[in-house]
Parts: structure tokens; sequence; C-alpha cells
């Protein structure tokens, strides 16, 4: 069954290999075990509350944690938090577990943890549990006009 990411990106293009894995729990460390794909090279996608600019989001490895701070210095905030669980959904249209920066029912803003860029193929949400697509880091922020930066914790 075709996501609305999967439409999104199929319209757009972009070359990507879908991942199914059964959906147990949320979290990048649980995709990346029941995949199989490398927990470095697997993205979470955290939406980040970076008023009174609204809201950004960003992709982190799952090794990795977001610097909270940093975040802010990207969007040019003086702080940033993350956005609860409800504000998360309804701008997304995803469900926490699912959520994929393509096709947001409100587009957001996208900041990329530089240390993606490292690989050749990355793991992120199709935009529903239990569903992975690998695809080019480079074609995601193409695609979503991301911005790069070194997001996480020392």
């Amino acid at each position: 069954m075709a996501t609305r990411v999967i439409t999104y990106l199929k319209k757009k293009k972009v070359p990507f290999k879908v991942l199914k894995y059964d959906h147990a729990e949320k979290g990048a460390a649980f995709a990346a075990q029941a995949t199989g794909f490398p927990l470095e090279r697997t993205i979470k996608t955290l939406v980040v509350d970076t008023r009174p600019k609204g809201c950004h989001l960003a992709l982190m490895a799952g090794d990795r944690q977001l610097s909270l701070k940093k975040m802010a210095k990207a969007c040019a905030v003086k702080r940033a938090a993350m956005a609860d669980t409800a504000t998360a959904e309804r701008l997304t249209g995803y469900l926490v577990g699912g959520i994929s920066p393509f096709a947001t029912r409100q587009r957001l803003p996208v900041v990329m943890e530089a240390s993606l860029l490292n690989h050749t193929k990355v793991a992120v949400n199709a935009g529903q549990r239990g569903t992975m697509l690998v695809m080019a880091p480079k074609d995601i922020l193409k695609v979503l006009a991301g911005k790069v930066f070194d997001i996480s914790e020392p």
C-alpha cells in the first residue's frame, strides 16, 4: 500500500526503496533493529518548537541526540524546545513513530544533522509506522529544500 509519502516522492521522481517491518514500538533504534539497517543511518524526524518562527523538523541520525541549543542557533531563534505529541501530529498529519519529513500537512522548514551526509543511503520514515524508505540524504535535502547543520549533542 502506497503511503502519502511514497505517492509524493514518485511524483517528484525521487529514487527510494521501501523497507517494511513489524512495528512493535516507536523509535529509530527499534526501526533499525527490525530492518537490519544501521542506527547511525536511520533518521528520526523530530518536530521542534522554534517560536516565534513556528516549528521546524530536525532530521537526526538514530544514534545521536538533538542539541536544542544548536537547533535554536540553526533556526536563528533564542530557544528551541521539543513540540508536544499533539502538536507534532497536528502539524505533520502523521502519528508519532511514523512522522516523515515529506508531504506533511503543514510545510515545515527542515534542518538535517550534518553527519547524515557521510552516508550514501539512509532510512527515513515513509509516513506510516512500520514503513521506512532507503534513499540518498542529498535527495532528501533537495526535495525538502533543507539546511544542514551540526545539531547533535557533543
